[in-house]
């Protein structure tokens, strides 16, 4: 009977885990409140395209994947009040866009790349094709091209018997008013290529595309360098932010 009871008492003594006490259920994470703008900004872009979101929320759109747990709102519209524009953003130098807070490096190389690809789509556009009868094609490359750079650039179209591009060239690049052009290596280059004609292309950092005298002068030495030797210009297009201007449109070559 002792070892009986000797057991009892052991087992009597031995600790017993007390009943736990259900665990409430956790509470689900609240989304941040930018979540639900996204959702609607892609909604908004799907239905109605592009041009159903103005330039700050386009710019929303890619930034959504650059910084993902961040509202980018404030991002986008600060880009947009610096720079003037979503094509003036993305053609904006990196230095410039790491001076908005909220981009840093990463972040301004992700925009030149997409900055290069379009501009990459715009050139595939043209090249092969009759340029003179893809005029609006030719300018809106140019202008993703050239029109905000903070240097002048001086770009030649070489064209082949059939006006189709052959070739795209940055010749010169220069200061922020000014880039020397050599009539012969213009001509020079276009006998390289075997070109029949030839778009000349620069841009004003400036904004204004007006042609000034020193651009007509040179525009004129160029055509009479190449004539001789059978080579056309056929235009000289100066590309600023405001617009564009075309030397044979205004008459002046």
């Amino acid at each position: 009977m002792a070892k009986v009871e000797d057991e009892r008492a052991f087992f009597s003594e031995a600790w017993i885990e007390p009943p736990q006490k259900p665990q409430k259920k956790a509470v689900a994470e609240e989304k941040p409140h930018y979540h639900g703008h996204r959702d609607r900004l892609r909604e908004r872009f799907v239905a109605g395209g592009p041009d159903a979101l103005p330039d700050y929320e386009l710019l929303e759109l890619l930034l959504f994947r650059l910084i993902p747990r961040v509202d980018t709102k404030p991002i986008a519209k600060a880009l947009i009040a610096r720079f003037g524009s979503l094509a003036e953003v993305l053609g904006a130098p990196a230095s410039l866009l790491e001076e908005v807070k909220g981009i840093g490096p990463a972040v301004a190389t992700d925009l030149k790349v997409i900055a290069a690809t379009a501009q990459r789509m715009a050139r595939g556009e043209v090249r092969g094709r009759e340029v003179l009868s893809n005029w609006t094609q030719l300018l809106d490359y140019c202008r993703s091209a050239m029109a905000f750079e903070n240097r002048e650039q001086f770009r030649i179209l070489f064209l082949d018997k059939k006006n189709g591009l052959i070739a795209d060239e940055v010749q010169q690049t220069g200061t922020v008013d000014h880039t020397p052009v050599y009539p012969r290596e213009v001509v020079k280059r276009a006998l390289e290529l075997s070109a029949s004609a030839v778009i000349l292309v620069h841009n004003h950092p400036s904004g204004d595309p007006t042609p000034s005298r020193a651009d007509i002068e040179m525009t004129k030495q160029i055509i009479d360098t190449a004539k001789p030797l059978g080579i056309a210009v056929h235009d000289h297009i100066i590309i600023g932010r405001k617009g564009n201007a075309s030397m044979k449109g205004l008459l002046l070559i």
